[in-house]
């Protein structure tokens, strides 16, 4: 019975993680492209206007859910949740901290990449059962995206993987640090396994994996469907595209999930590149900042300043890059991507056996 409880505990706590990030994300977007675009933002509800998204959100919560006549009434409404779901589900598999995990799966990473991919599947049944054509349009094009970037995204990840030798993402936070079972080397060939600091992270543990990770982090905006890779959504065609006629609660789940799978694609990219929740602190002589600041408090820490970091970064590529057209969006996946992240999974095999 205390196991269950706790579950339901962590599951609870997880949601209102999600919640909360979801506000600071919109109030954070809001100011970002105000002050890129050399405006002002929400200023009038709260200070600063701080209380702005919370009133949107009491907004929708008391709209009317609105069915459209010639919708499939159980595809309509079901979709929404899916799409929450989908990306929810993958907080489970994270690691927070030194012992920090809400499930210590061996197959975390496959896990995470399988449960997300029940995203596409809600995406579709929004745009289909909306019986809309600017949202079976938004659909087909976010399904076409989704699946297409979910190809060089995996290779880049199948790169740290092959170095690693694991997909238990609590394994591959442990070897990027002072907490390492095995030998941590810069580029390769330095051992910083007693120094540890950004010097043991997987990102500097392998040239080609700083290439990986770019390439990660490009196709991670394309399965978010975030700027400049919207066109799933993009208003001056498709008015909101696969969401176009969703109202109130379901559309506040829509946009929770769009925050959430921001989030979400950062944090993985934190744990398999850059260090997880070990610090970017060394050990320099006698002062041992790593040791210091290794232990389940400091790893949320660093895990949240990692994470929000790579997701300013996504905001602050939203307002600056312009939309991409879709044969430029295919293009750059299929002859570019693609082609690089198969052969950093190529040039990880070559390291494991003949480098390390």
């Amino acid at each position: 019975m205390n196991f269950y409880l706790t579950y339901f505990i962590v599951a609870a706590g997880l949601f209102a993680f999600v919640g909360l990030f979801t506000m600071f994300g919109v109030y954070a977007e809001r100011k970002v492209s105000a002050f890129i675009q050399n405006r002002l933002g929400p200023t009038e509800t709260g200070k600063y206007g701080t209380l702005q998204v919370l009133a949107d959100m009491m907004k929708m919560a008391q709209k009317e859910l609105i069915i459209p006549a010639a919708a499939d009434k159980i595809l309509f409404l079901a979709a929404p949740a899916i799409i929450f779901i989908g990306v929810y589900l993958g907080f489970a598999a994270l690691p927070w901290g030194p012992g920090l995990i809400p499930a210590n799966i061996n197959i975390g990473l496959y896990y995470i990449f399988a449960i997300i991919s029940i995203e596409t599947l809600g995406i579709l049944m929004a745009g289909w059962g909306s019986n809309n054509k600017y949202s079976i349009l938004g659909a087909m094009r976010s399904a076409a995206q989704i699946i297409s970037y979910e190809i060089p995204a995996g290779f880049a990840l199948i790169s740290v993987v092959m170095v690693a030798q694991t997909l238990n993402l609590q394994d591959i936070a442990m070897l990027q640090g002072i907490l390492s079972p095995d030998k941590a080397k810069f580029l390769g060939f330095w051992d910083v396994s007693a120094i540890g600091g950004f010097l043991s992270w997987n990102v500097f543990q392998a040239p080609h994996l700083l290439i990986a990770f770019v390439i990660y982090f490009i196709a991670s905006l394309a399965e978010s469907n975030r700027a400049p890779f919207d066109i799933p959504e993009a208003e001056s065609e498709l008015v909101a595209g696969f969401h176009t006629e969703f109202t109130g609660l379901q559309f506040a789940l829509v946009f929770l999930a769009e925050y959430s799978m921001m989030f979400l694609v950062s944090m993985v990219g934190v744990i398999l590149f850059l260090g997880a929740w070990n610090t970017p602190l060394p050990n320099i002589g006698s002062l041992h900042l790593a040791s210091w600041t290794t232990n389940a408090a400091w790893g949320i820490l660093w895990i949240l300043l990692k994470t929000l970091l790579l997701v300013g970064v996504q905001i602050w590529i939203r307002w600056t890059l312009p939309r991409l057209r879709v044969d430029q969006l295919m293009n750059l996946c299929w002859k570019v991507l693609t082609p690089l992240a198969f052969l950093c999974m190529l040039i990880s095999g070559v390291w494991r056996l003949w480098v390390m």
